[in-house]
C-alpha cells in the first residue's frame, strides 16, 4: 500500500477538511506515492523515534503532533527539528501527522478524554469544534473529582484552582492547550474545565468553577492507541507497529 492509503485510512476517521486553518496535518516528510513497507505509531516524531522506524522496519512514521509546525529557515543537525528532519530524509522515512483534525474526529482526542471520565450528553465546547462538555455518571464533591481524573489520567500530581464547596456535575474539557477555551468552558455552566497549559493567572477562578491541567502529553496520549488500532485493523499486509517508548517532555521530580 502506498502511504496516500495510509493517510486515506486515517482520514475517513479524521478527515483533512477538520483541522484547523493554522495546524498543520498531514503530511510533512515524504510523497503520499511511496510505498510502505511498515508504519509505526508514536506521538511526536523524535529522533528516538525514526531510529526506531529505522530499527523496526518500518519506512512510515504517524504521529499526533505534526513534525513541522511553523516556518524554518534552516535545516542543521544541531537543532532538536533539523535533526529529525535530517534523518527521517536520509532514512527514506515518510512523517504524516493527524493533529487538530484528529483531536476532532468523533472518537478523536476529546471523546476519548470524556470516555475516560464517562461524561454522557455530550456536546462540543465551540463552534468550531474543539473541547467537549457533558456530565458525570453521578455529581461528585471537588475533592472527590479531583481524586477520579487523577486515577483516570494516570497523574501523579495535578494542578488545580481552589476546589469548589458544590458537587461537580457538569465537567467541560479540551485536549492539549485548551487555555484559550476557558471562556467557553465558563459559559457552558460546568463546574470543573479539564486541559493542558493554563498559565497562573488563570487559576483565578469564579465562585462554583475550578480548573484542572491534566498536562497536554496526558490529556492526549490515548491518541496514539487509537491510531495504532484503527490502522492494524485495517492493514493486514505489512507491519502496523505502536512506538515502544512514550516521549513526554516534561519531566516530574
Amino acid at each position: 500500500m502506498k502511504a496516500s492509503g495510509i493517510a486515506a485510512v486515517i482520514e475517513r476517521f479524521a478527515p483533512a477538511s477538520m483541522a484547523a486553518e493554522w495546524d498543520n496535518s498531514g503530511f510533512c516528510i515524504g510523497s503520499p506515492d511511496t510505498e510502505v513497507r511498515g508504519v509505526l505509531v508514536g506521538f511526536d516524531c523524535t529522533p528516538d523515534l525514526v531510529k526506531e522506524a529505522v530499527r523496526r522496519g518500518a519506512n512510515m512514521i504517524v504521529t499526533h503532533h505534526p513534525l513541522i509546525f511553523r516556518g524554518i529557515k534552516k535545516i542543521s543537525d544541531d537543532t532538536f527539528l533539523g535533526s529529525v528532519i535530517t534523518l527521517a530524509i536520509k532514512n527514506d522515512i515518510v512523517v504524516y501527522a493527524a493533529h487538530t483534525n484528529a483531536d476532532k474526529a468523533a472518537g478523536g482526542v476529546n471523546d476519548l478524554m470524556a470516555d475516560r471520565l464517562g461524561l454522557v450528553d455530550r456536546h462540543p465546547l465551540c463552534e468550531d469544534g474543539f473541547g467537549l462538555c457533558g456530565r458525570l455518571p453521578r455529581p461528585m464533591d471537588s475533592r472527590e473529582f479531583i481524586a477520579f481524573v487523577k486515577e483516570k489520567f494516570s497523574l501523579r500530581i495535578v494542578r488545580t484552582s481552589a476546589p469548589i464547596e458544590g458537587p461537580v456535575e457538569k465537567v467541560a474539557l479540551c485536549s492539549g492547550s485548551g487555555a484559550g477555551m476557558l471562556q467557553d468552558a465558563v459559559d457552558s455552566g460546568a463546574q470543573a474545565y479539564l486541559c493542558g497549559d493554563l498559565s497562573y493567572h488563570q487559576f483565578f477562578t469564579e465562585k462554583g468553577f475550578m480548573l484542572l491541567d491534566v498536562g497536554h502529553f496526558e490529556s492526549e496520549i490515548a491518541i496514539v492507541d487509537k491510531l495504532f488500532s484503527l490502522l492494524r485493523e485495517k492493514n493486514s499486509n505489512f507491519a502496523v507497529l505502536r512506538t515502544e517508548k512514550d516521549n513526554n517532555p516534561i519531566h516530574y521530580f
